[in-house]
Protein backbone atom coordinates (compact mmCIF):
# COMPACT_ATOMS: atom_id res chain seq x y z
CA UNK A 1 0.00 0.00 0.00
CA UNK A 2 1.30 3.46 -0.81
CA UNK A 3 0.33 5.20 2.48
CA UNK A 4 -0.41 3.83 5.94
CA UNK A 5 -2.17 5.89 8.62
CA UNK A 6 -1.51 5.09 12.27
CA UNK A 7 -4.18 6.58 14.51
CA UNK A 8 -4.53 6.56 18.30
CA UNK A 9 -6.75 3.89 19.80
CA UNK A 10 -9.26 6.42 21.14
CA UNK A 11 -10.05 7.37 17.51
CA UNK A 12 -10.26 3.77 16.35
CA UNK A 13 -13.97 3.60 17.12
CA UNK A 14 -14.49 6.30 14.48
CA UNK A 15 -12.61 4.21 11.92
CA UNK A 16 -14.25 0.81 12.15
CA UNK A 17 -12.28 -0.07 15.30
CA UNK A 18 -9.01 0.11 13.35
CA UNK A 19 -5.83 1.92 14.36
CA UNK A 20 -3.95 1.14 11.15
CA UNK A 21 -5.56 2.32 7.93
CA UNK A 22 -4.33 1.98 4.37
CA UNK A 23 -4.87 4.26 1.37
CA UNK A 24 -5.02 2.80 -2.11
CA UNK A 25 -4.13 6.18 -3.58
CA UNK A 26 -0.81 8.01 -3.67
CA UNK A 27 -1.53 11.50 -2.34
CA UNK A 28 0.98 14.21 -3.14
CA UNK A 29 0.73 15.98 0.24
CA UNK A 30 -0.75 15.63 3.73
CA UNK A 31 -3.84 17.62 2.76
CA UNK A 32 -4.66 15.11 0.00
CA UNK A 33 -3.87 12.15 2.27
CA UNK A 34 -6.21 13.44 4.97
CA UNK A 35 -8.93 14.12 2.38
CA UNK A 36 -8.67 10.48 1.31
CA UNK A 37 -8.87 9.41 4.96
CA UNK A 38 -12.01 11.54 5.49
CA UNK A 39 -13.55 9.90 2.44
CA UNK A 40 -13.07 6.48 4.06
CA UNK A 41 -13.90 7.51 7.64
CA UNK A 42 -15.72 10.90 7.75
CA UNK A 43 -16.11 11.04 11.57
CA UNK A 44 -12.31 11.33 11.99
CA UNK A 45 -12.24 14.75 10.34
CA UNK A 46 -13.75 16.73 13.20
CA UNK A 47 -11.39 15.15 15.72
CA UNK A 48 -8.24 15.94 13.73
CA UNK A 49 -8.89 19.29 12.04
CA UNK A 50 -10.88 22.35 13.05
CA UNK A 51 -13.67 24.14 11.17
CA UNK A 52 -11.12 25.94 8.97
CA UNK A 53 -9.39 22.69 8.03
CA UNK A 54 -6.26 23.29 10.13
CA UNK A 55 -4.84 20.49 12.25
CA UNK A 56 -6.10 20.96 15.80
CA UNK A 57 -3.59 22.37 18.26
CA UNK A 58 -3.68 19.26 20.46
CA UNK A 59 -3.00 16.90 17.53
CA UNK A 60 0.36 16.21 15.91
CA UNK A 61 0.69 14.66 12.47
CA UNK A 62 3.94 12.98 11.46
CA UNK A 63 5.03 11.92 7.98
CA UNK A 64 7.56 9.26 8.79
CA UNK A 65 9.51 10.76 11.70
CA UNK A 66 8.87 14.41 10.80
CA UNK A 67 6.16 16.54 12.41
CA UNK A 68 4.30 18.47 9.72
CA UNK A 69 4.31 21.61 11.92
CA UNK A 70 7.96 21.97 10.90
CA UNK A 71 7.88 20.62 7.33
CA UNK A 72 5.21 22.65 5.54
CA UNK A 73 2.01 21.81 7.38
CA UNK A 74 -0.70 20.31 5.19
CA UNK A 75 1.49 20.97 2.14
CA UNK A 76 4.14 18.53 3.43
CA UNK A 77 4.93 16.05 0.64
CA UNK A 78 3.90 12.42 1.15
CA UNK A 79 6.34 9.93 -0.36
CA UNK A 80 5.15 6.48 -1.35
CA UNK A 81 5.14 3.70 1.25
CA UNK A 82 5.23 6.14 4.16
CA UNK A 83 3.48 5.99 7.51
CA UNK A 84 1.47 9.00 8.59
CA UNK A 85 0.96 9.03 12.35
CA UNK A 86 -1.76 11.01 14.09
CA UNK A 87 -0.66 11.57 17.67
CA UNK A 88 -2.40 13.46 20.46
CA UNK A 89 -0.19 16.07 22.10
CA UNK A 90 0.95 15.33 25.64
CA UNK A 91 1.45 18.16 28.11
CA UNK A 92 0.91 19.20 31.67
CA UNK A 93 1.52 17.44 34.92
CA UNK A 94 4.13 17.92 37.58
CA UNK A 95 7.59 16.43 37.39
CA UNK A 96 9.64 15.93 40.51
CA UNK A 97 13.15 14.60 40.93
CA UNK A 98 12.36 13.43 44.46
Amino acid sequence: MPVTFLIPSYLGSLAGNCTTLFLDSSPKNVHDALAALWHLHPPLRDRIVDEQGAVRQHINVFVGDECIRFTGGLDTPVPENVEISIVPAVSGGIYSLE
